[in-house]
């Protein structure tokens, strides 16, 4: 699955999952847009400086992606140094845990500000572009939260659950222009958001026995997935949430 001058942007590229989606794909042949929040500058420049050092070309793009004005801003610096974005992968998230009857409103409104809207922004953004070349691959992080859920997360597996509903009808709005919706569904990955749920010891050793390859997730283990889906190996597939989870939703 290898691309020759392919342009990907990546959201929320600074660290864990992002960051090994941005260095997969750069190693795939892939010129890689690099976003996250301006306070994240010094990972996302660490991982730029790995991914010329591959000779592939990058570039940093600022932006909160729940705010439309700073994510237009960011896909026309992407679209002006790459000239095109072929694939997209709406990775930033957030998760601030709390059960319902205590859950701040303001938490509730951020995750699903990042979560939700933030996907749907950065998708806006990029249609017109990618409708006018006939041609576009956009992967959606979702998370097996989102079909399953856990206690003190409902607001972050509602946004989740939403990244999948949207993501489902937009399949069914711009297939006819070449362009395939899908979601990637992470399990449990041992990145520093993960760690909400794997701090604990008897904690993580419960995911572990609920988990049918008996391990925690790497991030390195959802990059062949996302490879996948922004590839033309999966030009006939759209419309999908594929779980990466070692085996906890089995479905």
């Amino acid at each position: 699955m290898r691309s020759s001058n392919r342009t990907v942007l990546v959201t929320g590229a600074s660290r864990g999952i992002g960051a090994a989606i941005a260095l997969g794909l750069a190693r795939r042949g892939y010129d890689v847009a690099l976003n996250d929040i301006e306070r994240q500058k010094d990972a996302l420049s660490d991982v730029a400086g790995q991914i010329e050092a591959m000779g592939r070309r990058t570039v940093i793009a600022f932006a909160d992606v729940s705010r439309k004005g700073e994510v237009e801003a960011m896909v026309k610096t992407v679209a002006d140094s790459f000239g095109h974005i072929d694939a997209v992968v709406n990775n930033a998230g957030i998760l601030i845990a709390g059960e319902v009857e205590g859950l701040r409103e303001e938490y509730w409104d951020s995750v699903m500000d990042v979560n939700a809207k933030g996907t749907f922004l950065v998708i806006q953004a990029l249609l017109p572009l990618m409708k006018a070349r006939k041609y576009g691959r956009i992967v959606n992080i979702a998370s097996i939260g989102g079909k399953h859920g856990a206690p003190s997360q409902a607001h972050y597996s509602a946004s989740k659950a939403a990244v999948m509903g949207f993501t489902r009808v937009l399949a069914q709005e711009v297939g006819v222009d070449g362009i395939t919706a899908n979601c990637v569904c992470p399990g449990i990955i041992l990145t520093d958001m993960g760690r909400v749920n794997l701090d604990d010891p008897e904690v993580r050793n419960s995911w572990q026995e609920k988990t049918a390859i008996r391990r925690i997730g790497d991030p390195e283990d959802v990059v062949g997935t996302v490879a996948f889906f922004a590839s033309d190996d999966a030009g006939f597939i759209t419309g999908q949430s594929l779980n990466v989870d070692g085996g906890i939703v089995l479905s």
